[in-house]
C-alpha cells in the first residue's frame, strides 16, 4: 500500500505587518511601568513626601516668628506659613521632578530604548509615561503638604474658584518642571549628569519672592528676583490661596510656563529621534 503525504496548505499572507500598540495603549503601559517603579522605590517616594513637610516646618517654626511679611511691624508664624506655602510646594516639586531626569537617563543609557526599536511601540511614549508618573507623585506630595499645613494652623479665605486657580497654577509649574527634567534626562550622558544639569533650576524659588519679599534683598539681586519665572508664579498662587486678586502675575506666570514647555517640546522633537537612532 502506498501512502501519500500531502503538504500542509499554505495560508496566503496579506502582506500587512502586525499592527503595533496605539498611542494611548503605549502611554498607559509606560505610565503604569514608571508608577510601579516609583512606588517600589520606597526611599525616593518617602523623600518626595517628607522633604516638603520638613521644609515647611523648618521655615515656619524657625523663621516664621522673625519674618514680617505683612508690613505691619508684627511677625507671626501663621502669616509666614500662608506666605511661604506656595514656595514650599514648587520647591519640593523641583526636587521630585529631578528623579524623572534620573530614570529617563537610565532608560536612554542602559539599552532600554534600543529594545523598544524592535517592538511595536511609539518610543516617545516612554518620556510621556515618565512625565505622567512624575505628575502623579508630585501632586500626591502637594496634597500631603497642604494637609500638613492645615494641621499646623494654615487657614484661607479663598473661594473655591480661587483655590482651584492656585492649585492649577502650581500644577502647571509641576508639569513644566517635569517636562524640562525629562528632556534633561534625555540629553544627558548619565544619570548623575542629568541630575546635575537641573541643579540651577532647583534654586530658583530661593532667589524669588517665595521665602522673603523681593524688597528685602540687596539692590543688585532684586532685578533678577523680580524678573525670573518663579516670582510671578508664586505671587499669583499665594494671592489666590489667600483670597486676594493676583493682578497681572497670573498671566505672566502662565507665559513663563508656556515658554518653558515650548522650548522643552521643541528640544525633544529635534533630539529624541537622533538619540533613539544611535
Amino acid at each position: 500500500m502506498t501512502t501519500t503525504i500531502t503538504a500542509p496548505e499554505r495560508v496566503p499572507s496579506s502582506g500587512t505587518p502586525m499592527a503595533g500598540a496605539g498611542f494611548l495603549t503605549a502611554l498607559r503601559v509606560f505610565s503604569a511601568r514608571s508608577l510601579t517603579h516609583s512606588f517600589r522605590d520606597v526611599e525616593s517616594l518617602l523623600m518626595a513626601v517628607i522633604l516638603p513637610i520638613m521644609l515647611m516646618l523648618i521655615f515656619t517654626f524657625v523663621m516664621g516668628g522673625a519674618m514680617d511679611v505683612t508690613g505691619d511691624g508684627a511677625a507671626s508664624r501663621e502669616d509666614y506659613l500662608s506666605y511661604v506655602l506656595p514656595a514650599i510646594v514648587v520647591t519640593a516639586a523641583g526636587f521630585g521632578a529631578s528623579y524623572t531626569a534620573v530614570v529617563v537617563s537610565n532608560d536612554m543609557t542602559t539599552g532600554f530604548m534600543n529594545r523598544l526599536r524592535t517592538m511595536p511601540f511609539p518610543s516617545f511614549t516612554v518620556l510621556l509615561g515618565h512625565t505622567v508618573a512624575s505628575m502623579v507623585r508630585n501632586l500626591l506630595a502637594t496634597a500631603v503638604v497642604y494637609g500638613a499645613a492645615w494641621a499646623v494652623g494654615f487657614r484661607t479665605d479663598a473661594s473655591p474658584l480661587q483655590l482651584v486657580g492656585s492649585v492649577g497654577l502650581i500644577a502647571l509649574w509641576i508639569l513644566v518642571i517635569t517636562v524640562v527634567f525629562a528632556v534633561l534626562g534625555m540629553v544627558a550622558g548619565s544619570a548623575e549628569a542629568a541630575s546635575g544639569y537641573g541643579f540651577m533650576l532647583l534654586f530658583l524659588p530661593y532667589v524669588s519672592s517665595g521665602f522673603a519679599p523681593v524688597e528685602s534683598m540687596p539692590d543688585w539681586l532684586q532685578g533678577f528676583a523680580q524678573h525670573q519665572p518663579m516670582t510671578p508664579i508664586i505671587d499669583a498662587a499665594r494671592a489666590l490661596l489667600n483670597g486676594e486678586t493676583p493682578g497681572s502675575e497670573w498671566w505672566i506666570g502662565i507665559l513663563w510656563c508656556a515658554g518653558f514647555i515650548v522650548a522643552a517640546v521643541w528640544t525633544a522633537a529635534v533630539l529624541f529621534p537622533r538619540k533613539v537612532a544611535r
